[in-house]
């Protein structure tokens, strides 16, 4: 690859029940409603940048039908002095997932599968997978991987050394199918061959699932998946700035990453040949899991497409119940491994999004409401809907590796220390 970028990425139906989660502990002023408090907002954002945790940051939130705060603080380009702006264009990593995910469950609303199909009836090199054990020892996987399992992380891929350092991690790094010469076909060719980390449907591990997806709207669709998504998620939604192939003259307007130094926690400017190279050169990859750059109103569109239930300014981009479907959480309980996930809060998964199924258990979980879905990006990039609240918030940094803190510190100045949600949902 042209880039660690496998690294880079990393910074079922079944509704768990309000008597299978722990109580919340108790809390002195849980509120029924949040309510946007602008100052506490920007104090923390300028801390964020004034604490050293990031160059620049920008958030945007729209509530009851009108937007309640835009803030930014600090630099896009700290060397050039470029400071944040509403036209900052920023790299969203996995923030790519959810919108990937819009597209294939747009082919499922045709009919062109159904979520409980093998894989391996739509993309055939998928179709005899083994299981390598963290001992080396290959078996055949016990089921084949269903096309629920690349929408929910339980189909047992890996994503290289980045994200571990079992046999299949050390094997996927090796064969390199992320690398931006190869396209998506060159891509699921060798992913295919690769073995899998778990016996599909058994784990949830974070992975390239989400570009199997991309690979599988191009063969279902006919198109290739870039042209796929601009035609029928970004164009609509009036997203013109976001894309994965960008022109020169965006450059101006590009944020600068920033890399966390492990010895004192500095920041350390990317060397911008790295970002030249996966952003503004020539490339074949155009992956489901990573790519897309955008500016903060054309990301808060999508957002809002969510929170409409499929819809924004009488655009349908999916049907409500599809959005319903995606937002609830797909992890059977007996799904106990789930690698990082719990690091989250109290969640489950539904299909690409992280889904909040109880309040928060302690005060240094992140605040949130029941219902919620979102999902965020290495660079330290969030978005989340917040159907309670009838809340879409997006939040902007570029800082690598993701940085938890700014994200629990953006959450409590959102919703305030206290917050639990609405009575109704507190159990």
């Amino acid at each position: 690859m042209g880039r660690p970028l496998v690294a880079a990425l990393l910074a079922g139906l079944l509704i768990e029940t309000p008597s299978a989660l722990p109580a919340a502990p108790p809390q002195p002023s849980a509120q029924a409603l949040v309510r946007i408090d602008k100052a506490r907002i920007d104090a923390a954002l300028a801390d964020m940048v004034a604490s050293g945790h990031a160059a620049g940051v920008s958030a945007l939130i729209w509530k009851d039908g009108r937007e309640v705060y835009f803030g930014k603080a600090g630099f896009a380009d700290r060397e050039a002095k470029l400071p944040m702006a509403r036209d900052t264009q920023v790299e969203l990593f996995s923030m790519t997932k959810p919108v990937t995910g819009v597209a294939l469950m747009q082919l499922w609303e045709q009919g062109k599968f159904r979520l409980d199909d093998p894989l391996s009836r739509y993309l055939p090199e998928f179709a005899t997978m083994q299981v390598e054990d963290k001992d080396g020892t290959l078996h055949p996987a016990s089921r084949p991987i269903l096309v629920r399992d690349i929408l929910r992380h339980t189909a047992g891929f890996s994503y290289g050394t980045g994200m571990g350092q079992e046999p299949a991690d050390i094997a996927f790094s090796k064969a390199d199918p992320l690398g931006l010469d190869h396209d998506l076909s060159e891509m699921g060719r060798r992913m295919g061959q690769l073995p899998l980390l778990f016996d599909p449907g058994t784990q949830w591990r974070y992975s390239a699932a989400a570009d199997v997806q991309a690979l599988l709207v191009e063969k279902l669709s006919g198109q290739r998946f870039e042209d796929y998504v601009r035609q029928h998620i970004l164009d609509p939604l009036g997203m013109h700035n976001t894309g994965w192939t960008k022109s020169k003259d965006v450059l101006p307007r590009f944020a600068a990453l920033y890399l966390r130094a492990p010895e004192g926690g500095h920041l350390v400017r990317q060397d911008d040949a790295a970002t030249r190279r996966t952003n503004f050169e020539p490339r074949k990859l155009t992956p489901g899991g990573y790519g897309l750059v955008a500016p903060i109103d054309d990301y808060m569109r999508f957002a809002r497409m969510l929170l409409g239930q499929g819809e924004l300014d009488g655009v349908r981009i999916l049907s409500a119940q599809t959005v319903k479907l995606m937002s609830t959480n797909q992890l059977d309980p007996e799904i106990t491994e789930r690698s990082w996930l719990v690091g989250k809060g109290n969640m489950g998964f539904g299909l690409d999004f992280a889904v909040r199924v109880g309040p928060p258990k302690d005060a240094q979980e992140n605040r949130g409401t029941v219902g919620e879905f979102f999902w965020d990006g290495a660079a330290s990039t969030l978005f989340w809907v917040d159907p309670v609240n009838h809340m879409a918030v997006v939040y902007f940094a570029q800082t690598r590796p993701l940085d938890g803190k700014l994200h629990r510190d953006f959450r409590r100045a959102v919703y305030g220390d206290d917050y639990l949600g609405p009575a109704q949902v507190r159990q």
